[in-house]
């Protein structure tokens, strides 16, 4: 197991909050919702358990095993968290979220196609986990997490959405760009022009996910503008 410094440890906690707080404040999530960032192989730091939007200046989060069980009053569903964490060393960061968009989409079985920049991001497809109950369980969250596979994006059938990323600050984004694209999907269904809007190609896709011109650290500023910690990130 690495050393964690307590300064690295606070820096990982503060952005943790922040990104907590970015969620709630632009209704990503409300009272339900976690995130989390990697530590190392062996643990991960979840935000602390309560509406997100509501978690103070300072408050510690919980450092929570890859393997093994949650420590005690880490929210049940965190064994998503572990089970993605398990299967994939290249994540760095977990959102679980309840976009409302994309809770209305997923009641329909659908997923956002992607039809415009940010739909791009998810050109490898976003996996729809037909089931609406919580996953308290580790056989469940298990299957999800092979379910979604190498994909940044699962969207849960009228129970919200999960996205993992190399970073937080790439998880968080990500979240936002799904949620722009279930918007997007949705009104383009609702204007009756399902099939004259056009996907993006392979290739149009590869080419507009970009990360340069701080394409990610941009949305960041945005999401976080306000944030009592922000001005020391």
């Amino acid at each position: 197991m690495s050393a964690l410094t307590p300064d690295s440890l606070e820096a990982l906690q503060r952005q943790v909050r922040m990104a907590a707080r970015a969620l709630g404040r632009h209704g990503l999530v409300h009272a339900y919702g976690h995130c989390s960032t990697r530590i190392d192989a062996e643990r991960f730091l979840v935000c602390a358990s309560r509406p997100m939007s509501l978690i103070g200046t300072g408050e510690p989060g919980t450092v929570v095993p890859v393997n093994g069980p949650l420590p005690e009053g880490v929210l049940g569903e965190v064994r998503i968290h572990q089970q993605i964490y398990q299967r994939r060393p290249e994540v760095g960061a977990v959102v679980r979220s309840m976009p409302r968009h994309i809770m209305t989409l997923g009641t329909a079985r659908r997923v956002p196609k992607p039809r415009h920049g940010f739909g791009s991001y998810f050109s490898a497809g976003i996996t729809l986990w037909d089931d609406p109950q919580l996953l308290r369980g580790d056989e469940a969250a298990h299957a999800l997490a092979k379910q979604m596979g190498e994909r940044h994006a699962l969207v849960m059938r009228g129970n919200g959405a999960v996205v993992a990323a190399e970073s937080l600050i790439r998880a968080v984004v990500l979240t936002w760009y799904l949620e722009d694209a279930a918007r997007l999907e949705l009104e383009v269904l609702a204007a009756g022009i399902e099939h004259e809007s056009v996907i993006l190609s392979e290739s149009e896709c590869s080419q507009r996910a970009t990360s340069a011109g701080l394409i990610f650290e941009r949305m960041w500023q945005y999401l976080t503008a306000g944030d009592p910690e922000a001005e020391t990130d």
